[in-house]
């Protein structure tokens, strides 16, 4: 099913575009960077691809697919020697996934070999690239990645590093970069830190991830967040820190805790399931209804569903079973079948919900239409009244930096008041977490903190970057560049 099906349940989602992972000087490289995958496959479930280099040569592997389809195999691992590697998992924005967009991307240089893997968007990858084109150079991808590898082709400094840090002083966006050379293992964030970096440790060699969870899978130990404007570089000589930008506040995205995190990753020092959890406890303070029965839609709702029901008092229960089971290439042959779609990944548990008042509560509403579903699966189950509370504000601007938000005039919460929207969905009330509940969730109480500390733009419309792209682009040219982290 293509993106746009309106019968596709991750249709109606927010999607995070990738996750990165990177191990420099373990002996088992690559099997490390598949584990550490496999932990971020929630960051991006439609490629993934592994770089490694054995000391004399680079070898990548490349798949559509999940990280357990392909990279558990013994043998493509065997195919990835090396005690240096480097690893990415990715979701297109538009368009279709194919091979050439999957990253680590690879190039030859005269300086020597360099793989990148990129989480994050730039938001003048289309200017530089037309820049770059009419220079001569050749694209092979549709990625705004390849332009940092086009960038870092073309400069004239004779070091590697010095060109990837000339090549970082030409793009604006959000970015996690991961780069690998035959010497060298390269981490750099953005100068507002928008996109997540982990540096962790395991047996003396150095780690990098998007999140804490793929250190756990493996056993490392975090060291610290990479960070904003931060190049780390990794080498035998051990690691070195460099800072080429000017000084700024950080703004990491508000959504690693609205929802793209694991529940049991820790980001910027808070636990993320701890976060979730004070964001029901607001929004419970905000919008509590009268009501029988708390039920979280699974399972981005549970932490804040428990929060929800700890401060209302209202008991909690598992109204709604997921069927963890249920792929995007489930063949539906008709329309009516289709419909029935939301029913495949999300059952009511009708002993919960018959004969009593509920309470929805979910981390967020983009389109509107599995809310809709949903809400009357609940009154198909016997629900007398059904009320949803959504544990973060409305989402009323698009995202440029990494999160793939529709156009937005699909966002439902950009056209319609509450009012409107609960009656779209079928719902008895509506209500969302304010921008200050979800501040206060974070622990800012707007005493000592100056709002914004985050990206926050996707409810404000406070973007913290030029959007240089927008000013310029065709629809089309702007699908092609954003398909690429």
């Amino acid at each position: 099913m293509s993106s746009e099906d309106p019968f596709d349940i991750n249709a109606d989602r927010l999607r995070e575009e990738c996750g990165v992972f990177g191990v420099f000087g373990h002996p088992e490289a690559a099997a490390l960077t598949a584990l550490g995958l496999h932990a971020l496959q929630h960051r991006g479930q439609e490629a993934s691809g592994i770089v490694s280099y054995d000391g004399g040569r680079f070898h990548a592997e490349r798949r559509l697919g999940l990280v357990g389809d392909h990279f558990s195999d013994a043998r493509v691992i065997a195919r990835l020697p090396g005690r240096a590697a480097i690893g990415h998992n990715r979701y297109s924005t538009t368009g279709e996934t194919i091979l050439r967009n999957v990253q680590p991307l690879f190039a030859e240089l005269d300086a020597g070999g360099l793989a990148v893997a990129h989480n994050g968007n730039l938001t003048n990858a289309l200017m530089l690239r037309r820049e770059l084109v009419r220079a001569g150079a050749i694209c092979q991808s549709t990625s705004d990645t390849e332009v940092i590898l086009h960038l870092v082709a073309q400069s004239r400094r004779p070091r590697i590093m010095d060109r990837f840090v000339n090549a970082l002083r030409e793009i604006e966006g959000a970015y996690a970069l991961v780069a690998l050379t035959a010497k060298k293992m390269i981490g750099a964030r953005d100068p507002l830190g928008i996109r997540p970096l982990i540096l962790g440790e395991l047996d003396g060699c150095y780690i990098l991830t998007s999140e804490t969870c793929a250190l756990d899978i493996i056993g490392a130990k975090y060291v610290r967040d990479i960070e904003n404007g931060e190049v780390v570089v990794i080498s035998d000589k051990g690691i070195q820190s460099l800072k080429p930008f000017p000084p700024q506040r950080m703004r990491p995205c508000i959504f690693e805790f609205v929802y793209f995190a694991r529940p049991d990753s820790v980001v910027q020092g808070k636990s993320v399931y701890d976060v979730r959890k004070k964001m029901g406890v607001e929004l419970a303070r905000e919008s509590m209804p009268e009501a029988d029965v708390i039920v979280p839609i699974p399972d981005s709702g549970v932490p804040a569903a428990i929060g929800f029901s700890q401060e209302s008092g209202i008991p909690f229960e598992l109204g709604i079973i997921r069927n963890h089971y249920v792929g995007r290439t489930f063949i539906q042959p008709t329309q009516g079948v289709r419909e029935l779609g939301v029913r495949m990944k999300h059952s009511a548990n009708r002993s919960q919900i018959e004969g009593k008042r509920i309470v929805l509560v979910d981390d967020s509403l983009v389109r509107g239409t599995t809310s809709l579903k949903i809400v009357k699966m609940m009154r198909d189950a016997g629900a007398t009244e059904v009320h949803f509370r959504l544990a973060c504000p409305p989402i009323r601007f698009s995202d440029y930096y990494g999160i793939d938000t529709p156009e937005r005039e699909k966002l439902l919460a950009a056209k319609h008041s509450v009012e409107e929207m609960c009656e779209f969905i079928g719902a008895d009330s509506l209500a969302f977490l304010s921008v200050d509940g979800l501040y206060r969730a974070m622990g800012y109480d707007g005493r000592d903190e100056v709002r914004p500390q985050y990206t926050d733009h996707c409810f404000t419309g406070d973007y913290p970057t030029p959007l240089t792209d927008l000013t310029e682009a065709t629809p089309r040219q702007l699908s092609l560049i954003a398909e690429a982290s």
